[in-house]
């Protein structure tokens, strides 16, 4: 009997010595930039930021969205005066940066040849050789630069085009206003780009699921893989979802700036984890520019960087190519 009760003053000690984590789990979900988003955390204090987060992407598409007619980058195409903002101006030096270490293969100056192959606002139309080669001769992220707070073009023609990197930057967005208020423990995704901050209850780390590339899916419906995540971006870009099919030809949304034309490589989605979703959303972009064999080159010299690469070989069979996600990857 005596060793009962010291075995249960001894539990009782072990239970009351235990920290309680009395947070809320809190899911919000909503729309936009023409997608959805999902953003869970926990939280003591039990707040309800639906509110808030709405108003904070509302805030964000009036600076870096080319659907937003007064946005500030539809400003700067059209060569009006407009005061830049810290959102239009960190979008515009991470790409800057993300360009000069791809050579090029990321590229913010494409929104014409975006236009001319029908993947913009305007109606698609017939493009010939002579078109590309025009627009070519204003495209090109060394012909335009930041200079004491505004916009200088090389040519006045050139337009800006975020959207390979405004998903993931507005995630980073919505986590740093997150951890102002002090929650560290949440998940950030806006249109498949996510960003996991800390952990669930009982240290587990955010699991998120890799798409497998099929034409016209809807997002999550099939998964290639899952990884988990702490404290990190992660991001995927594909050919499976933005393109269209004319005499036969697939045109997909993702524009090679070293040729003007639909990128047209063997790498069917890129999903690359980084420091924050932003950086993860542009070089998974440039990844599908680069092609499967400058795209592992790439990525082999830079070790900052986890990739989950799926791309069709010659028989058109799906191949993988995992870099730095051995601890990562869960199973599926």
């Amino acid at each position: 009997m005596r060793n009962i009760i010291v075995v249960f003053l001894l539990t009782a000690s072990v239970i009351a010595c235990t920290p309680v984590d009395n947070r809320k789990k809190i899911v919000l979900q909503g729309e936009a930039q023409g997608t959805y988003y999902a953003v869970t955390y926990y939280d003591s204090l039990n707040r309800d930021l639906q509110f808030q987060i709405d108003s904070l992407l509302k805030a964000y598409d009036l600076s870096a969205s080319n659907y937003v007619e007064n946005s500030i980058i539809s400003k700067v195409n059209r060569n009006e005066a407009v005061t830049l903002d810290s959102i239009f101006t960190g979008n515009f030096l991470l790409s800057q940066k993300v360009s000069e270490q791809t050579g090029g293969d990321f590229d913010i100056t494409v929104r014409p040849l975006v236009e001319l192959w029908g993947f913009g606002k305007k109606k698609r139309g017939e493009v010939t050789p002579e078109m590309v080669d025009s627009v070519m001769a204003f495209t090109g992220y060394k012909k335009v630069r930041l200079e004491n707070g505004r916009i200088v073009k090389d040519d006045p023609r050139i337009k800006l085009d975020f959207n390979a990197v405004a998903q993931g930057y507005s995630v980073d967005v919505v986590a740093a206003y997150l951890k102002s208020l002090g929650i560290n423990d949440f998940l950030v995704d806006i249109g498949g780009e996510v960003y996991a901050s800390g952990t669930k209850p009982l240290g587990q780390k955010w699991k998120v699921g890799i798409e497998r590339p099929k034409d016209n899916e809807k997002y999550g419906e099939s998964l290639s893989a899952k990884v988990s995540l702490q404290n990190k971006g992660m991001a995927t870009s594909g050919n499976y979802r933005k393109f269209y099919v004319k005499n036969g030809v697939k045109y997909s949304h993702t524009i090679d700036p070293h040729t003007g034309y639909p990128a047209h490589r063997n790498i069917l989605s890129a999903t690359i984890i980084a420091a924050d979703a932003a950086h993860a959303d542009a070089y998974a972009t440039a990844c599908m520019v680069m092609g499967i064999e400058k795209a592992k080159a790439f990525l082999e010299n830079h070790p900052e960087l986890e990739a989950f690469l799926i791309y069709s070989d010659e028989d058109g069979d799906f191949k993988y190519y995992s870099k730095g996600l051995e601890n990562t990857l869960v199973p599926n």
